[in-house]
């Protein structure tokens, strides 16, 4: 008998068990809306051009090589990444108490900042400190935490599916109830997977009741730039946060932005009291990076610092960010005037006030299946679509399928 008879058949990641069923349909008008990066209106990857300029950049300086990166990471890279999250002019930044840890990805970031939680938040041993995610998540939130150590998850009110919008209240009342010092986990932007964020006075009202009640802020950043096509505009309420005193983690992520999806490129960003409490924070950060990753890769920080530290691949950088996200208002635009011209039942008005990647198009589970299973529409169980999936070339089809799918299935 092996040794691994007993191990379980675990269940596949739902959003890659569907781009796996997707490439085995051999429809000729099958059409994937579920995966979670960008294409262009071909239905492709794109490589952005500031990126492939700044990777010949890279080959042909001979100043480079492949020796360990510091165990936290790029140093450049890291201050260039906090900076964008928090600002030129951040207050947090010139009062040195603004540290990086170079990550892979924003599920790295989340796992780093989730490790520290457990062992130091609040004094040590933090199993039983209750981590809120919001109701509907992104589903590796969940597992991030619960596999960090954390026993008691809970989610917040987030999603109200009847008015197809953001249910600020039950939100706040969360908020209120929380136990102090529970760590609640906020999407900065483009929130995955509803779309839906709260206006600059509901980040005021959240920000209000966390102080009041002691609550910790860990942002997952996971969009910025690519949800409205303005850096600053997305980074809005984490700079809030920070400029009322909240010390508190960001996960950021450089997958969607700037299109390294593979590489693997992210940061966390913690903003403390002060620099002798950020100079301790950041020493048991290393510890834990050392037994996790040792050293992190340094091709996509490469890339993405060199961006981001010249003035005029940065300028380039955010127009080809703008383009991303043109492109996806464009197809809520299109989706949402395709489907009032044709009389779909239902409101449609939540697709063009939704932002970002994706869209809750409160689509049932039912009408999910018949779209996948009898017009070769992959989605995920939820509805929830992404924008980038639509092309001028398939929309129609979609929107007519759409509109079947709600017409036969209830």
């Amino acid at each position: 008998m092996s040794i691994f008879s007993e191990v379980p058949q675990a269940q596949p990641v739902a959003v890659f068990k569907l781009t796996a069923d997707f490439r085995e349909d051999t429809h000729p008008q099958k059409v994937n809306l579920g995966v979670g990066a960008y294409r262009t209106d071909d239905c492709q990857p794109w490589v952005l051009p500031v990126v492939k300029k700044v990777e010949r950049l890279i080959v042909e300086d001979q100043s480079l090589n492949h020796e360990y990166l510091p165990i936290l990471g790029l140093p450049e890279f890291r201050s260039a990444a906090s900076k964008v999250a928090l600002g030129d002019d951040s207050a947090a930044i010139k009062e040195n108490r603004v540290g990086g840890v170079q990550a892979l990805g924003g599920t790295g970031a989340l796992r780093i900042g989730a490790e520290f939680l457990r062992r130091w938040y609040n004094g040590l041993n933090n199993t039983a400190t209750p981590v809120f995610v919001s109701a509907p998540t992104w589903e590796n939130h969940n597992g991030v935490f619960n596999d960090a150590g954390f026993k008691d998850i809970r989610p917040y009110h987030y999603w109200d599916a009847a008015k197809r919008g953001l249910d600020i209240t039950g939100l706040l009342d969360d908020l209120e109830k929380a136990p102090e010092h529970s760590i609640f986990v906020l999407h900065a932007c483009a929130h995955n997977p509803t779309g839906t964020d709260p206006t600059q006075e509901e980040w005021k009202s959240i920000a209000d009741i966390m102080k009041r009640r002691k609550l910790f802020p860990f942002f997952d950043s996971a969009y910025q730039g690519f949800a409205s096509g303005n850096l600053d505009k997305d980074a809005w309420a984490i700079r809030f946060f920070v400029s009322e005193g909240f010390e508190l983690f960001i996960a950021q992520s450089f997958s969607k932005n700037f299109g390294l999806y593979n590489e693997r490129v992210g940061n966390l960003t913690v903003i403390a009291k002060d620099n002798e409490n950020l100079t301790r924070t950041m020493s048991q950060m290393e510890k834990i990076v050392r037994t996790t990753w040792s050293n992190p890769p340094s091709q996509g920080a490469r890339i993405v610092s060199k961006t981001l530290n010249c003035p005029e691949l940065f300028a380039e950088w955010k127009g080809n960010v703008k383009t991303m996200a043109d492109r996806v208002l464009l197809m809520r635009d299109q989706l949402k005037a395709k489907l009032l011209a044709l009389g779909t039942p239902g409101t449609w008005e939540h697709i063009t006030q939704q932002i970002g990647m994706f869209s809750f198009t409160g689509l049932n589970p039912k009408q999910v299946e018949y779209l996948i299973k009898e017009k070769h529409v992959y989605l995920m169980a939820s509805g929830r679509i992404n924008m980038c999936g639509l092309t001028t070339k398939n929309i129609d089809y979609v929107v007519q399928s759409i509109h079947e799918a709600v017409i036969k299935v209830q």
